[in-house]
């Protein structure tokens, strides 16, 4: 991209490996329009690659491709960088497969402009308020449970708060990939979420988020409600509702069975549709929210 022509792509991210799920992700924020479509690049059991500040989007493919032919983050970020006649305004991130990173700040980046290597991880920002963001970055991702979703969008809201991009905020992305993760496990891609345009888009990525798990994770079976009593009557109701059921049953039966597994199939739960009689809390409770069937 040349400088004189193209924006620049000033922003803050992490990148970041789980080594028991065999997890790659980043995740990313900044003051540009759909910084998602741009920034992060990954590839289950390859690694993954940020490129930004004036960024050079081939460093995502041709990264990738050098990682899969054997070469260290090191070395990768050595033959991108010779390759580029305006090094001096780039910054990016390579991470391996094993979580081994490594990373480039151009000497003509606008201050703050830095980067940090962690456990299992990386992060690296320019025109930031100061090198705090990138510091609580890595902190938090090394000090927080959970997904590795979950701990890159606790960082990235930490380094948010921080201080975060000096020019403001616009736009966020998390992007997962694990073997075979994707939707219907035809894909590596586990989480692919983009926030391009929103006055507070780390705030809006987590309500994303939050809607994808419910839509396409799985439930845990010892969670499930069995439908029988007062959920029965909920469900029931709600069916009504949505005109997916016309009577009133004393027990959870074929009609009803069927028309719950309309209205799964309608809303896209079908991960957490279940063949017995029983039904996911999280479902149940979405259906109570909707404004138009709210039930007591």
């Amino acid at each position: 991209m040349s400088h004189n022509k193209e924006p620049l792509v000033a922003t803050f991210s992490i990148v970041g490996y789980d080594p028991e799920t065999k997890e790659w992700g980043i995740a990313v924020q900044s003051k540009f329009l759909g910084v998602g479509a741009v920034v992060p690049w990954a590839k289950a059991d390859v690694g993954a690659v940020a490129t930004q500040s004036f960024a050079n989007t081939s460093f995502g493919p041709k990264g990738l491709e050098l990682l899969a032919e054997g070469y260290s983050p090191e070395v990768v970020v050595e033959k991108l960088v010779a390759e580029d006649e305006e090094q001096g305004l780039r910054q990016f991130a390579i991470m391996d497969a094993n979580g081994n990173t490594a990373g480039f700040t151009g000497a003509d980046c606008y201050d703050w402009a830095g980067q940090r290597a962690g456990r299992y991880c990386t992060a690296q920002g320019n025109i930031l308020v100061s090198e705090k963001t990138v510091n609580r970055l890595v902190d938090t991702f090394e000090q927080t449970n959970g997904t590795l979703a979950e701990r890159l969008l606790e960082a990235l809201d930490k380094g948010q708060a921080a201080g975060g991009d000096s020019r403001g905020k616009q736009s966020a992305a998390l992007f997962v990939v694990q073997d075979k993760g994707g939707y219907g496990g035809y894909n590596d891609r586990k989480y692919d979420l983009r926030v391009d345009d929103h006055p507070d888009p780390i705030r809006e990525l987590r309500r994303v988020f939050e809607l994808h798990t419910l839509y396409f994770s799985k439930p845990k079976k010892e969670e499930l409600l069995t439908i029988e009593g007062d959920v029965l009557e909920k469900v029931q109701l709600i069916l009504q509702k949505e005109k997916l059921l016309d009577d009133t049953y004393d027990s959870y039966n074929l009609t009803v069975k069927e028309a719950l597994k309309a209205y799964f199939m309608k809303e896209n739960f079908d991960e957490r549709w279940q063949e017995e009689d029983q039904v996911d809390p999280y479902v149940l409770a979405y259906m109570k929210r909707k404004p138009s069937l709210t039930v007591r």
